[in-house]
C-alpha cells in the first residue's frame, strides 16, 4: 500500500516541503530510498530498520521502496528519519491512523529514540507556511519549534510516543511559547558602557558609528580599550524586534550554534572569530554549505581584532557580503543564501609591535615595516568603512576616573537618531545612513556654500582620496541627526572629517 507522509528540507533559512512515499510489495527483500537523499539521508535506511524493530514493531521481509519529492530537490540532514519510519508503519498496516494533517521532523537512534535536529524553526515555519496546524519534533527541538507561532508544536521522544499519539492511546504534551516573555528574559547583558574608563572620544566615535550603522575601525596601541568598546557596542545597539530575532534564531539553528536550552536569541549578536579561521568559517560555505561568522553575526556586530593578521583571501571574500548584506553560497546541487547584516568592527595596532607613534618610544619598527603590516588591509575593505578612530593609551588618572554614561542612556540618544533615518527613509529600501548611496547621498546630504567650501580646503590640505568624500557626508548627515537637526552645518562636517584623518596617517 502506497502511503504518503508529510515533512520538510532547508535550503538556506527557507524551509520545504517534502512528502515521503512509502510502498511494501512482493519481492525480495530490499530497502531502495530515492529522490536525491545525500549521504546522510542514505544512512537513515539503517537507522529506520534498527529503531522499528527496537520499537516493538516489525521491519516485513519485503520490497520496499521509499520516495522523497519533489525528486529534483536535494535532500540532507537526518530529519527525514522519523517520518520514513512512520511511513513504513502507515505502509505496512502497523499504524493505522490519519496523518495528512502533520508533519514529522526528527533523527531517530538505533533504539527507536527521536534525537534532535539543526533548522528545526526553519521548517516548523515553512510548514506553517504551508498551512499545516500540527508537528511533531524531536522534545529537545520542541521550545524552538514553538517561536514558530500560529502551529501546534508536539515534543516526542521515541518513536513509541509518536505512535501511541497517533493511534489516540497516549497525546503528547503541546510546546507554547510566550514571545514576549521569552523575549524580556533573554535580552539583558551583563556587561555595560559605563565600564569604559576614559577614552571619550573613542565612545562619542562609536557612539556615531552605531547611530547611523557604521562599519568602525579602531587603531591604538595594546591595552587601549580597543576590544573592551567593541563587546560592549551591543548593549547600545536598538533592542532587536522579535521579527529579527527570529530570523538570527533560524541561521542559529542551521547553523548548529543555538545553545543547549536556548530557543530565542534576543541579543544583538556579538561574533569575534579568531585571525586564524579560515575565509570559508567566516563567509560561510563549507561542504554543507553552513552559514559563516558573518552571517551568526547578522543584526548584530562582527569583530575582528587584529585585522591584519587575518588571511587576505578572508579580507576579500567580505567584500560583497558587505555591500549586499546578504552571501549567497553556490555548490553543484542548489545556492543557499543566508542574510548577513552585521556592523562590522575592527581593530588593529599600528605595527607589528603595537606602539608606533606611542610617546613611549617603544616601537622599533621601520616605516617600511609599518606600511607592510597596515599595507595589508586593502582599499576596498577601507572603503566600506566609514569611521577611523584612533584609541590613545590608557592612563592611570583614567582608571580612577568617575565611569562614564551607561549604555541605557547612550542607547536613548541612539534610537532618537535611529528613529529620525527610519522616518527619513521610510520611502527607501533603506534603513540607515550608512546604507546612502548615490543618487539618495546627493538627496538626503545636501551642504551650503560654507559647508562646501570647509570640505574642499580638507581635501586640498590633507590629501583625501575621492573614496573619503561620501564617507564624510553620511557621517556627517549621522552627527546632525543625533544633535535633532535637519541641516548638516560645519561643525558636522568637521568632526566627521576628524573620523576619516587615519587615511593619511597611516593608509596613504
Amino acid at each position: 500500500m502506497i502511503v504518503k507522509v508529510n515533512t520538510g528540507t532547508v535550503s538556506g533559512l527557507v524551509g520545504y516541503r517534502v512528502i515521503v512515499e512509502a510502498d511494501f510489495s512482493n519481492g525480495l527483500p530490499s530497502f531502495d530510498l530515492v529522490g536525491l537523499p545525500d549521504a546522510t539521508v542514505r544512512e537513515s535506511k539503517e537507522r529506520v530498520r534498527a529503531a522499528i524493530k527496537n520499537s516493538g514493531f516489525e521491519f516485513p521481509a519485503k520490497k520496499a521502496i521509499v520516495n522523497l519529492a519533489p525528486a529534483d530537490l536535494k535532500k540532507e540532514g537526518t530529519q527525514f528519519d522519523l517520518p520514513i519510519a512512520v511511513a513504513v508503519l502507515l505502509s505496512t498496516g502497523q499504524l493505522k491512523a490519519n496523518t495528512d494533517e502533520y508533519v514529522f521532523v526528527g533523527e531517530l537512534g538505533l533504539s527507536g529514540e527521536i534525537r534532535a535536529v539543526n533548522g528545526v524553526l526553519s521548517l516548523v515555519s515553512g510548514a506553517k507556511e504551508n498551512g499545516f496546524k500540527k508537528v511533531i519534533v524531536p522534545i529537545e527541538n520542541a521550545r524552538e519549534a514553538s517561536l514558530a507561532q500560529g502551529i501546534d508544536v508536539y515534543g516526542a521522544e521515541c518513536l513509541a510516543d509518536v505512535y501511541s499519539h497517533l493511534m489516540g492511546e497516549k497525546e503528547l504534551e503541546i510546546f507554547k511559547c510566550d514571545l514576549e516573555k521569552i523575549f524580556k528574559e533573554a535580552s539583558s547583558y551583563d556587561m555595560d558602557f559605563s565600564e569604559v574608563r576614559g577614552q571619550t572620544a573613542l565612545r562619542r566615535g562609536v557612539e556615531i558609528g552605531v547611530s547611523g550603522g557604521h562599519n568602525i575601525l579602531m587603531i591604538g596601541t595594546p591595552g587601549s580599550g580597543k576590544s573592551m568598546i567593541a563587546q560592549r557596542i551591543p548593549t547600545i545597539l536598538p533592542d532587536m524586534t522579535i521579527d529579527e530575532a527570529i530570523e538570527v534564531t533560524k541561521i542559529y539553528s542551521v547553523a548548529g550554534a543555538l545553545d543547549s536550552g536556548m530557543r530565542l536569541v534576543a541579543r544583538r549578536p556579538f561574533r569575534s572569530p579568531h585571525h586564524s579561521a579560515s575565509a570559508v568559517s567566516v563567509v560561510g560555505g563549507g561542504a554543507k554549505a553552513k552559514p559563516g561568522e558573518i552571517s551568526l553575526a547578522h543584526n548584530g556586530v562582527l569583530f575582528l581584532d587584529e585585522f591584519p593578521e587575518y588571511k587576505k583571501d578572508l579580507i576579500e571574500a567580505m567584500r560583497q557580503p558587505l555591500e549586499d548584506k546578504k552571501i549567497t553560497v553556490t555548490r553543484a546541487a542548489a545556492s543557499y543564501t543566508y542574510p548577513c547584516n552585521a556592523m562590522l568592527v575592527v581593530a588593529l595596532n599600528p605595527c607589528k609591535c603595537g606602539f608606533y607613534g606611542d610617546p613611549s618610544g617603544k616601537c622599533r619598527c621601520s616605516e617600511t615595516d609599518v606600511r607592510k603590516y597596515l599595507g595589508k588591509i586593502s582599499g576596498p575593505i577601507l572603503d566600506r568603512i566609514d569611521i577611523q578612530l584612533e584609541a590613545a593609551s590608557v592612563k592611570y588618572s583614567d582608571l580612577k576616573a568617575p565611569k562614564g554614561e551607561s549604555s541605557e542612556v547612550v542607547k536613548e540618544r541612539i534610537n532618537a537618531a535611529r528613529k529620525i533615518q527610519l522616518m527619513r527613509y521610510r520611502n527607501e529600501k533603506i534603513t540607515c545612513n550608512a546604507q546612502l548611496t548615490g543618487s539618495l547621498i546627493e538627496k538626503y546630504c545636501q551642504i551650503g556654500i560654507e559647508e562646501s567650501e570647509m570640505l574642499k580646503s580638507a581635501f586640498d590640505s590633507i590629501g583625501f582620496t575621492a573614496r573619503a568624500y561620501t564617507r564624510i557626508l553620511k557621517v556627517a548627515r549621522t552627527i546632525a541627526d543625533t544633535e535633532g537637526r535637519e541641516k548638516i552645518n560645519t561643525m558636522d562636517i568637521a568632526e566627521a572629517i576628524g573620523y576619516r584623518n587615519l587615511d593619511r596617517k597611516y593608509f596613504t
